[in-house]
């Protein structure tokens, strides 16, 4: 155990303490009856102290590390990704504040636009990166959009993301207008066209159908991208959210009691009977389980610890949107009341329930 540690660069209480949590457990042990690690439980540990070294938590890193669906190469794609994306971002960091200070050198204004370009560009450059970490396929979810699929051989997935649910076993075109994710989507997988949802580069009927998964709301016009993909594919199927139903926000106890502000993210988001109307669909609910394994912004209902963890939040759109000011804000009162216990008291029922409604729905046409 000396060895390892000393070849790690941690201590050996911390190799301990690994151990002593079931995170890291040496399989074997020398005759003189040491701790001895074999070669997987050297690979195991160099996973772990990656992503501790990236600031995910320990119970995070058990969750990463044990993911049955994930080998040691996707692990190593997954930190070259994060690790990638950190060296980028901070890169274009520095280029921007070298800019402004030759901008105030010479004695002119920096405007908000400028100032605020310090953040980047794009919502899912500025997101994209904590996706691989947290963003995994839900298998519920995939079942019911494969169903929706039906028959269909060729498929375009508009906004694909890192391409968490496209299925495998058709010929699939994905559309992506972030490099960022673009960049992380894995080896083998469709290929992928940068362009936008409302300015599909593709003829009339050309495929199947095509599908957008949690990514709607990212849309500068919803409804223009719905009707573009109606218009390059004979059948529709579009994952997004409801907010007619009156009161949508107080369904879900993180936007009802720490994050009001959610609704002004949503209030210039167009309808669900209207996106419907658009491409003529049919409305499907999806509940979410309490173990969703997409880490989507309703993913955590009955698991609150993991809205305090900041890699978690970094994958969800919604903290970008709403500031650090308000996101700071319910992160310190969420976690004062799982402290003390209030939450608990408010939300006690969900403890015994497999799923809920948040108002994820399933578009099909």
């Amino acid at each position: 155990m000396g060895r390892v540690a000393a070849l790690a660069e941690v201590s050996v209480r911390t190799l301990h303490h690994y151990d002593e949590v079931g995170l890291v457990r040496p399989s074997g042990r020398t005759p003189a009856g040491y701790r001895a690690y074999s070669a997987g439980d050297v690979e195991r540990l160099r996973e772990v102290l990656a992503y501790r070294r990236l600031g995910f938590g320990l119970r995070e890193v058990a969750e990463l590390v044990g993911d049955a669906s994930t080998d040691a190469v996707a692990h190593l794609r997954r930190l070259r990704g994060l690790l990638l994306d950190r060296r980028d971002r901070a890169d274009a960091m520095v280029a921007a504040i070298d800019r402004e200070l030759v901008t105030r050198a010479k004695g002119l204004m920096v405007t908000p636009e400028e100032q605020l370009g310090l953040l980047g560009a794009r919502l899912y450059d500025a997101i994209g990166g904590a996706y691989p970490a947290t963003r995994r396929t839900e298998p519920r979810f995939a079942a019911q959009i494969r169903d929706a699929l039906g028959e269909a051989r060729t498929v375009l997935n508009v906004g694909a993301g890192t391409g968490s649910y496209e299925p495998a076993d058709r010929e699939v075109t994905a559309v992506e207008p972030s490099a960022v994710m673009r960049g992380q989507r894995p080896a083998g997988s469709a290929p992928c066209v940068a362009a936008s949802a409302e300015n599909l580069p593709f003829g009339d009927h050309s495929f199947d159908v095509a599908m957008a998964v949690s990514t709607v709301h990212h849309w500068g016009d919803p409804i223009a991208g719905l009707r573009e993909m109606r218009r390059v594919a004979r059948r529709v199927v579009v994952l997004t959210f409801d907010t007619d139903e009156p009161g949508w926000q107080d369904r879900f106890w993180l936007t009802r009691d720490y994050l009001p502000e959610f609704a002004d993210v949503l209030a210039e988001f167009p309808s669900l009977a209207e996106m419907a109307d658009a491409i003529g669909a049919r409305v499907e609910p999806v509940p979410v389980p309490w173990d969703c394994a997409d880490g989507l912004f309703e993913a955590y209902w009955r698991r609150p610890d993991a809205y305090l963890e900041e890699h978690v939040r970094r994958a969800m759109s919604v903290w970008t949107r709403v500031g650090p000011e308000a996101e700071q804000r319910a992160v310190r009162s969420l976690g004062a009341d799982l402290r003390s216990g209030r939450w608990a008291e408010r939300n006690g029922g969900l403890a015994g329930l497999d799923a809920v409604d948040l108002g994820l729905r399933l578009l099909v046409a």
